[in-house]
């Protein structure tokens, strides 16, 4: 696995990093591998707060599906697009979306509390989650699901004007919190909603 990343490092100083990266973005590679250096390793124990304050692990969620994405509120365009297609997806889903815990994971948590998070979900899906946390809490929970992220300070007075590079794959996990399938920042609503139902299908 260290040989695969380090082949990715490399292409991406020969290629400039813009092909290759929206390619991993968009989840043509798959999912980089969690722990055990597979897909199957992805997820994994986390403790959060959530939108409402209140204190979450993996616990909270067992027993139903989790839809998973990782962004910020300060995301100009592929987070509030994604959000956007998981609500669709969800009002879709009709009776089906009370089997699926979507989760909001924020990469920005100096800037991302709990107030900030909720202020910001109203705009999508009522039932979405915004989980956030302090730095150490928010690396481990993006390092369980080998999600990248990085801060990128642009030229400016204000230190809060930033924005940050994110992997930007939406993980669906299954009720045992192990990983059953992704979706790139391009797949619509529908295909969502399809591939969540036949997964929710096999396991009843």
């Amino acid at each position: 696995m260290r040989q695969v990343r380090g082949i990715i490092a490399v292409l991406v100083l020969i290629v400039g990093g813009g092909g290759l990266w929206v390619a991993i973005q968009d989840g043509y590679f798959g999912p980089i591998s969690g722990k055990n250096g597979d897909q199957s390793g992805l997820g994994g124990p986390f403790t959060m707060t959530d939108h409402l304050g209140n204190p979450v692990t993996e616990r909270t969620y067992q027993g139903r599906h989790m839809l998973v994405f990782f962004g910020y509120t300060f995301c100009p365009d592929m987070c509030p697009t994604t959000l956007s297609t998981i609500s669709t997806a969800l009002d879709l889903l009709g009776a089906d979306a009370k089997k699926v815990n979507p989760l909001f994971v924020t990469i920005d948590p100096a800037r991302d509390t709990p107030e900030y998070l909720r202020d910001y979900l109203v705009h999508f899906h009522p039932s979405i989650i915004g989980l956030t946390g302090n730095t150490e809490q928010v690396r481990a929970i993006a390092k369980g699901y080998g999600v990248y992220y990085a801060k990128v300070q642009e030229n400016s007075a204000d230190p809060e004007d930033y924005l940050m590079d994110h992997t930007t794959i939406t993980y669906l996990m299954n009720e045992d919190g192990e990983y059953a399938a992704h979706f790139s920042h391009r797949t619509d609503p529908q295909s969502m909603v399809d591939q969540i139902r036949a997964i929710l299908a096999q396991t009843g």
